[in-house]
């Protein structure tokens, strides 16, 4: 990280929320500001953007570092590819917030700068290598390597939520079709949508996650099997990240995460999966939820942003 003494202002753009957070050198969090996303298009969430980082600034006295974590990555030419917030594909994000801004900033995908973010000082600190995983209006997961984002040549390193649901079972082919143009993928089983849609696809009443969550609290049989399809979804999909990457800690965020129990359930159900498991337990991987909750991305990409001049 730089010696700078000048904060740094991460941006989080999610899909219905962008979270701002300034830092102070140590990590200190010195302000905030959450605001809805917009969904009338590309301009009005550069407006968004550029009128939190205006604003961060301002609460800032002076220069700031600055970060912004997107949905997607960034192609060769500069311009957002494969992004769930899909007004933002094919637009050269970067270039047109630093014309808006007068000032350089960097950009990375928000699940790199969430698993900055607990590498740095959060459930993942101090360890090897963690992949910090994004249950929320979509899926995705980053990959940190002894404190440093893994993106890759093609910038694709962590881009978990668009493979397809592992070992599926006869009901989960072929799967809902994805955005991207594939079915079955792990962001249509796991997201905060498609938890809702698994749960009227079984005949249950159009409800959201936190309401299948308070209903099966309160009782209800059918939301309980929704929670329960999708805590061994997650098993399974998390299984085969251990299996490739072996990672010393998976860290959870993201509204979904927050499901009561999750990451308490997943060590008793992925060792079916997990190679060799069965004869050697337990998985050693820790699962952690991320200890700054959804202040990790914007956390992130302030921490991100260090790499780039304060102005």
């Amino acid at each position: 990280m730089s010696a700078s003494t000048s904060p740094a202002l991460g941006i989080d753009l999610g899909g219905s929320k962008i979270e701002a957070r300034l830092l102070a050198p140590d990590g200190r969090e010195t302000w905030r500001e959450r605001i809805a996303t917009p969904h009338s298009g590309y301009r009005a969430t550069l407006d968004a953007l550029a009128g939190l980082a205006a604003r961060g600034r301002a609460a800032a006295g002076g220069p700031v570092h600055l970060g912004i974590g997107t949905p997607g990555n960034v192609d060769r030419r500069g311009r957002i590819k494969n992004a769930n917030s899909t007004c933002l594909n094919g637009e050269p994000l970067q270039r047109d917030l630093e014309a808006l801004l007068g000032r350089p900033l960097a950009l990375a995908n928000d699940a790199d700068c969430l698993a900055l973010s607990e590498a740095t000082d959060g459930a993942g600190a101090g360890a090897a290598v963690v992949f910090a995983v994004i249950l929320g209006t979509g899926v995705g997961a980053g990959i940190a390597v002894r404190g440093e984002p893994l993106r890759g040549p093609n910038g694709l390193a962590g881009e978990w939520g668009h493979n397809p649901l592992p070992w599926p079972r006869d009901d989960e082919r072929p799967g809902p079709r994805c955005y991207c143009g594939a079915s079955g993928c792990i962001e249509t089983w796991l997201s905060g949508p498609g938890l809702a849609a698994d749960h009227a696809r079984r005949g249950g009443v159009a409800l959201d996650a936190p309401a299948i969550a308070r209903a099966a609290k309160a009782g209800d049989a059918a939301c309980r099997a929704t929670l329960e399809r999708h805590a061994g979804r997650l098993a399974r999909a998390l299984a085969t990240v251990v299996n490739l990457l072996d990672p010393d800690v998976i860290v959870l965020a993201g509204g979904v995460s927050l499901l009561p129990g999750l990451a308490r359930t997943l060590p008793g159900l992925w060792d079916a999966h997990v190679f060799g498991a069965r004869h050697d337990p337990p998985v050693r991987t820790r699962i952690e939820s991320a200890r700054h909750g959804d202040a990790s991305g914007a956390r992130g990409a302030a921490w991100l942003g260090r790499r780039r001049p304060a102005v």
